[in-house]
C-alpha cells in the first residue's frame, strides 16, 4: 500500500490492526423476487459481491470481516438462509411402545426404520425417539414441554392407542392432543398429527367421537395429517389372520416387517411437512 497506509520499511508484522476504509454506496436495479429462484440467487450473488467489493474492512495478517454497511445489506434483504449452511432437521416421534420400538431389536424400530427411509429419499434429519411404552395421551402431554427443546424442529404425534385400551372418554383423550398441539405451536414446531382408530366394541358413539378427534385437531391447528398409524399395513390386510406375519405374537405391535409397511406409508406424510 502507499504511504501513508503502508508500512515505510519491511518488519516482521506487527500486533494484528484494523482499518476502516470509506464505503461507497452503489446502486443497481430492484431485483424481480418473482424470478425463478436460480436468478433470485444470481442477482442476490451479485449485489453481496458488489458489496464486499465497495465496502470492506481490512486488518494486517489473517483478519477479513464484513463492512456494516454489507452486513445491512443481507439482512434487509432477508437472505441469510440462502448461504447459511443447512443444518439437519430434527424430529421428535412423540408416541407409546408403537414409537418406542417394543418387542424389537433397536435398528428395526419405528424410528431408527423412519430415520434411515428419510434419508435415502433425501432429507437430511435426525430423529428422537421420544415413544414410551404404554403412554397415553395424558402422558405424551406431560412430557410435552421437555421434548419440545430448541433443537426440535417437526413433532410427529402418534397417540392414542392406550386410551382406547383403557376405555377412556374421547373427549379426554381429545384435549390431551389439544394441549400437545399447543404446546407445539408455542414452540413454533411443525407437526404431523398420526390418527388412530377405536374398535367397534366401544359402540358407535364412542369409535366416531374417538377417530374423528385426529382430523378435527389437524385441521382446526393446521398440521399435517396422516390417517393412521397401521395405513401401511392395509395392503396386507385387516383381520388378525392377515396381519400374522407382519405383527408381534401378541397380535397388538408389529414385527420388523410390519414397521418397514408402516414406514414406507408414513414417509412420504412426513416429507411434506419438512419440504418448504
Amino acid at each position: 500500500m502507499p504511504d501513508p497506509l503502508g508500512p515505510i520499511n519491511p518488519s516482521v508484522s506487527p500486533a494484528e490492526t484494523s482499518i476502516e476504509m470509506e464505503c461507497k454506496i452503489s446502486t443497481c436495479p430492484a431485483l424481480d423476487r418473482s424470478d425463478k429462484d436460480t436468478s433470485f440467487r444470481d442477482k442476490i450473488g451479485s449485489v453481496i459481491n458488489l458489496a464486499f467489493t465497495k465496502c470492506r474492512s481490512f486488518a494486517y495478517g489473517r483478519v477479513f470481516k464484513i463492512s456494516k454497511t454489507a452486513t445491512a445489506l443481507i439482512l434487509s434483504l432477508n437472505i441469510l438462509p440462502l448461504f447459511a449452511n443447512a443444518e439437519p432437521i430434527t424430529i421428535a416421534a412423540l408416541g407409546d411402545s408403537l414409537t418406542q420400538g417394543y418387542g424389537l431389536p433397536e435398528r428395526d424400530g419405528f424410528v431408527p426404520q423412519m430415520q434411515a427411509w428419510l434419508t435415502e429419499n433425501g432429507a437430511d434429519v435426525v430423529m428422537i425417539n421420544a415413544g414410551v411404552s404404554g403412554d397415553t395421551t395424558a402422558g405424551g402431554l406431560s412430557r410435552a414441554a421437555w421434548t419440545l427443546t430448541p433443537d426440535v424442529d417437526v413433532l410427529i404425534v402418534a397417540l392414542g392407542g392406550n386410551d382406547v385400551l383403557r376405555g377412556i372418554d374421547p373427549a379426554n383423550s381429545a384435549a390431551n392432543l389439544d394441549g400437545i398441539l399447543q404446546a407445539a405451536q408455542m414452540a413454533e414446531v411443525q407437526v404431523l398429527l398420526v390418527g388412530m382408530q377405536a374398535p367397534s366394541n366401544y359402540g358407535p358413539d364412542y369409535k366416531s367421537a374417538f377417530d374423528q378427534m385426529y382430523p378435527d385437531l389437524a385441521a382446526q391447528y393446521g398440521t399435517g395429517y396422516f390417517p393412521s398409524f397401521f395405513e401401511g399395513l392395509r395392503s396386507i390386510g385387516e383381520t388378525p389372520a392377515e396381519l400374522r406375519d407382519v405383527m408381534q405374537a401378541d397380535g397388538i405391535h408389529p414385527n420388523a416387517t410390519g414397521v418397514t409397511l408402516i414406514v414406507d406409508a408414513m414417509g412420504p406424510a412426513i416429507l411434506d411437512v419438512i419440504t418448504p
